[in-house]
């Protein structure tokens, strides 16, 4: 069987796109984690001695195939989505041009798959290597206004995102990709919200680009990219100043729990950062910077984020409803808790970690946080949500101690996705 699995491989490169098809469909069965003939994607990919790694000719076809007609080029992200869990596969397809291809296409709003290619960037990124690489990736781009968003994204081009009509003569710049990658990733949860006949923005939802945000920011580089403000447009670098993360926050209760799931993670990731506690708590109104950083941007507002999943419909006095921010005051009788118990601690777990600076702690108090997790408690069926929520209430209505030492190095053993239970850095296959 593999023997005749590897006959299909030439066909790979054949000039005719349906025997490029073909073969890929039949080949596209073994990629996921498992099968048993898999060993014919990864063979060849590790180097012996001083040899360097070389790249197989299957890796590259399938690279090139992501450019080419739809039916083959959906395969081919599915193929590298499906491998992209090997450490040996990451070198290969983290590389600069293929990099920028993925990250350009996906920032083009006509990319078909561009859901499939978000996808690959989150698989990748759960390797620090592609995360260091994402980081400092610049992407060509001719400003200008085309189809929906003000540039064209030059390395883009593929069978299924044609470029523009007639080719934008403007002069080409570069452009560091991850504020682009967050736009991209706001605009993606204008398609659904979009009726049949409203144009939209882009053709795919981007759903799994959260996913890409939460491994970014498991690193120190990753999370002062989020906490640095920043001119709103990456391309004019024109706007008041504001944190990255502060355009991401407003999904933590979005339908989609891959979108919810990976915002949850960003902001515990960057809880983590003490001398960001302020920034992170602070509301928009305050001018707020974090240290060592003099660099001032409006406050992130966080509190709401966290405290809107893990609030339900409970009726409060008028004294606590004032304590509550008033994005969770008088909450309707069908407001509904975050259903999945490893969000709802994640949320917790972000408290916690706010709960490590003395100023975090006092503003949490001052701000209904108790009032909140003691319905969430008194509801909650998971244990280990609930013995988190005990040692957050401990924090809030107990004395200064030393147990807010003890919480700082649990909750640090978790960084970056560590528990068992987190959804960071998760491997996806399709």
């Amino acid at each position: 069987m593999e023997g005749q699995l590897r006959e299909l491989i030439p066909f790979l490169r054949d000039r005719n796109p349906q025997v490029r098809q073909i073969a890929l469909s039949n080949l596209l069965g073994h990629t996921p984690k498992g099968s048993p003939h898999r060993n014919i994607f990864l063979a060849g990919l590790q180097g012996g001695g001083l040899q360097k790694p070389k790249e197989t000719d299957i890796i590259r076809d399938l690279k090139l195939l992501c450019r080419d007609q739809l039916a083959v080029a959906h395969d081919a992200f599915r193929a590298l989505v499906n491998l992209s869990d090997s450490p040996l596969l990451v070198p290969f397809l983290t590389e600069p041009l293929f990099l920028n291809f993925i990250v350009s296409y996906i920032l083009n709003p006509d990319a078909v798959l561009a859901d499939l290619a978000s996808m690959l960037l989150s698989n990748l990124t759960a390797s620090s290597a592609a995360c260091a690489a994402l980081l400092k990736l610049n992407i060509s781009l001719i400003p200008g206004a085309f189809s929906s968003i003000p540039y064209y994204p030059t390395q883009s081009r593929a069978g299924t995102c044609s470029p523009p009509t007639p080719y934008p003569s403007g002069e080409a710049c570069d452009v560091l990709a991850l504020p682009l990658l967050i736009d991209a990733f706001v605009q993606g949860a204008l398609v659904e919200s979009l009726g049949e006949n409203q144009p939209r923005q882009r053709r795919g939802e981007l759903h799994f680009l959260s996913s890409v945000f939460a491994n970014l920011s498991t690193s120190p580089n990753g999370r002062s990219f989020f906490l640095t403000p920043r001119h709103p447009d990456a391309v004019k670098a024109e706007g008041d100043l504001e944190y990255p993360l502060s355009k991401i926050v407003v999904f933590s209760e979005h339908k989609d729990t891959i979108r919810r799931g990976g915002v949850a993670s960003a902001m515990k990731n960057c809880a983590f950062h003490a001398a960001a506690h302020e920034a992170l708590l602070s509301p928009e109104s305050a001018k707020v910077s974090v240290p060592p950083s003099t660099v001032v941007g409006p406050g992130i507002d966080i509190l709401p984020y966290l405290l809107l999943p893990l609030a339900g419909p409970e009726e409060l006095d008028l004294e606590e409803q004032e304590r509550l921010p008033s994005a969770l005051q008088f909450l309707p009788s069908t407001k509904t808790r975050e259903p999945d118990n490893v969000l709802r601690l994640t949320h917790v777990e972000t408290l916690l970690l706010l709960c490590t600076t003395r100023w975090g702690r006092e503003y949490l108090r001052a701000n209904g946080v108790y009032e909140v997790v003691r319905g969430a408690h008194a509801n909650e069926t998971v244990d280990k949500v609930s013995e988190h929520i005990e040692r957050l209430v401990m924090l809030l209505k107990g004395d200064e101690k030393a147990e807010i030492e003890e919480v700082g190095s649990e909750d640090q053993n978790q960084e970056g996705g560590a528990d068992s239970e987190d959804e960071d850095g998760k491997i996806e296959e399709i």
